[in-house]
């Protein structure tokens, strides 16, 4: 069995333009990203995916510079781009994460890889309870190439509910424990106030070394000052519209789903 790291990164962002690329003390946000991924146990690659855009071409030189892999695939469609990398470099299972996130959890990565392991069944395993940016998920191939094959959205930067259907998928929620629970704090990279928020935080740190996450609980627990640069930003989310026509279109075509994703998954 062969399981992937996967990092979604491009640098179209217009709340905050060519914010993976900004310094985190001495290095970029994806290159902080890149080196959580390295810490990963089990991982046999890491994959920047990023699209074709020209806009995107600092990425792949990010990644030749920290001997890592990238591809290049679609600008809109995440989890097509997604799938495109898994199955070029034949991973069986991906652990994924956007570059937004230079503090997701080490940790459970490697929790996400032991149990994939242990229970190939598994299709979507991701945790719960921590801060917006530090949650981490696995998702079996076959599975991203179910959803590919039926999802109507083209857009999907915003994934999450077309693929946690358990009428569809073996799906496993980690729950995480007590001392990881800090829910009331924002780790991911959106705006101006995100950006001061991870400065500060970064800064509290050896530059060189990789930040443990309940080191960075127990600073802002000591520096709330850091917490409150960006506790008031707003996490954008899938509209409920869509939420409701998505359900709505597994409901209609639950039978036609599973028996599609019985071929896929026989191949």
């Amino acid at each position: 069995m062969k399981i992937g790291f996967l990092i979604t990164a491009r640098l179209k962002s217009s709340r905050l333009k060519l914010k993976l690329l900004k310094p985190l003390n001495g290095f970029s946000v994806v290159e902080r990203v890149i080196q959580r991924a390295k810490q990963v146990e089990e991982c046999s690659d890491i994959v920047l995916c990023t699209s074709r855009s020209n806009q995107d071409l600092p990425l792949i030189r990010i990644a030749n510079k920290n001997n890592i892999y990238y591809y290049n695939g679609s600008s809109e469609d995440v989890l097509q781009r997604m799938l495109d990398a898994a199955e070029l470099f034949q991973m069986d299972y991906v652990i994924g994460i956007t570059a937004d996130n230079p503090l997701f959890s080490i940790y459970h990565a490697n929790i996400i890889s032991d149990m994939i392991r242990s229970d190939g069944n598994l299709d979507f395993i991701y945790t719960t309870g921590m801060p917006i940016g530090v949650n981490i998920y696995g998702i079996k191939t076959k599975a991203l190439k179910t959803v590919c094959s039926i999802k109507e959205e083209v857009d999907t930067e915003i994934w999450g509910y077309l693929i946690n259907r358990p009428e569809i998928f073996n799906v496993k929620e980690i729950k995480v424990d007590n001392e990881y629970q800090c829910e009331n704090y924002r780790m991911t990279l959106d705006e101006i106030n995100d950006y001061k928020f991870f400065t500060q935080l970064y800064n509290m740190f050896p530059k060189d070394g990789v930040i443990e996450l309940l080191d960075a609980y127990q600073c802002l627990q000591q520096k709330p000052e850091i917490a409150a640069i960006n506790s008031m930003v707003v996490q954008r989310d899938l509209d409920e519209g869509v939420k409701k026509k998505i359900s709505k279109f597994y409901e209609d075509n639950k039978d036609k789903i599973l028996d599609l994703k019985k071929g896929i998954y026989s191949e």
